[in-house]
């Protein structure tokens, strides 16, 4: 991380710690911690992760965006079989849990697993098992969202909507596009987007965050967006928020993302109160946590004292991704209560 904002107000940061939230753009392998990456690490000794979790800290020090995808990469070919993989799932919930998240749709790169030769049926039945583990035992609630890694072109695309339709586990509700955008156009994806679509799955492609606004209106446009993955440019064309605030497309906001991938020179500069004050609906998240060296509450702290928010404030944002959540009616009446009730004993 490159950049620093104090925090917000005195006794802000005990009520974000206690505060139920829900989180919509973290992702699967991002958010495996040190302690995680580490162990994963010293089982396969051919990688050059280091299994030190002390020494992690400068390995997931990003020179720029094309480096953060390469050292990402590097953490995914640690997840070698099944085992692994449930191994982290639940891990990952373990950590939510400890952040009060009540519901997380996890980003989840089915193909990084199954091109490593993890069998597609044993990828999807360890998630799945993992996610009635955390519901169970931690009062997590799990969702995918199952990512094509755009670096991989149009064969990982092929793969990603074969497994999403033909395998759909209970806990998918949506498919994404992520890894680099510059010179991987959105435009090559709209068939395997409206394949996806097709079965009911919600679109929620990564765009505008290394590229401009014209990635976005792809994503709309083509793609079918329900909600942008940064969306950071769009701030450069006012008819594109306008339109993002209009049709309710909410974007996933990942302020200390933005500043270690270099998309954003500083958090004083991060167009988070831009996409505010144009009425766009906008969700706090925490990317890749770990590598980041953040987490959710970090990210809402970071949110607050950028927006000059008080506890109402944030209490808002916490609503916000319950809002563009694709949880049932229930579900979402459900963690909307408890915000409310949280905030109104806090006060």
């Amino acid at each position: 991380m490159t950049d620093t904002a104090p925090g917000p107000a005195p006794g802000l940061d005990a009520f974000i710690a206690g505060l139920p939230k829900a989180e919509l753009h973290v992702h699967h392998v991002g958010s495996a911690s040190p302690r995680i990456v580490a162990e994963l690490a010293a089982r396969h000794r051919d990688s050059r992760v280091p299994t030190d979790p002390a020494a992690l800290a400068e390995y997931f020090t990003f020179r720029d965006f094309a480096h953060f995808i390469e050292v990402y990469l590097s953490v995914v070919d640690l997840i070698r079989d099944a085992e692994d993989v449930r191994l982290l799932t639940f891990e990952v919930a373990r950590d939510m849990a400890r952040q009060n998240i009540r519901y997380a749709e996890l980003t989840v790169t089915p193909y990084s697993s199954t091109s490593r030769g993890i069998p597609d049926r044993a990828f999807v039945e360890a998630i799945e098992d993992a996610r009635k583990a955390a519901e169970a035992e931690l009062g997590v609630v799990l969702r995918w969202c199952f990512d094509i890694p755009g670096e991989a072109g149009l064969p990982s695309a092929e793969e990603t909507a074969r497994i999403a339709t033909e395998l759909r586990p209970e806990g998918l509700v949506s498919f994404g596009l992520g890894g680099p955008e510059i010179g991987v156009p959105r435009s090559q994806f709209k068939p395997y987007f409206d394949r996806a679509r097709a079965i009911g799955l919600h679109s929620v492609p990564h765009a505008g965050e290394t590229t401009g606004p014209e990635t976005v209106w792809d994503a709309v446009d083509l793609l079918g967006a329900e909600r942008i993955g940064h969306g950071t440019s769009s701030v450069q064309d006012p008819r594109l928020l306008e339109h993002l605030a209009e049709h309710r497309i909410a974007l996933e906001v990942c302020p200390t993302s933005n500043i270690a991938t270099r998309a954003v020179r500083t958090l004083d500069e991060h167009p988070l109160r831009q996409m505010v004050e144009a009425g766009v609906l906008v969700t706090i998240n925490s990317d890749d946590p770990p590598m980041f060296s953040t987490d959710l509450n970090k990210e809402y702290a970071i949110a607050a004292r950028l927006l000059d928010l008080d506890a109402a404030g944030i209490a808002g944002l916490a609503k916000n991704a319950v809002e563009a959540s694709f949880l049932d009616a229930p579900g979402k009446a459900r963690i909307a209560a408890e915000i409310d009730a949280y905030t109104a004993a806090w006060r």
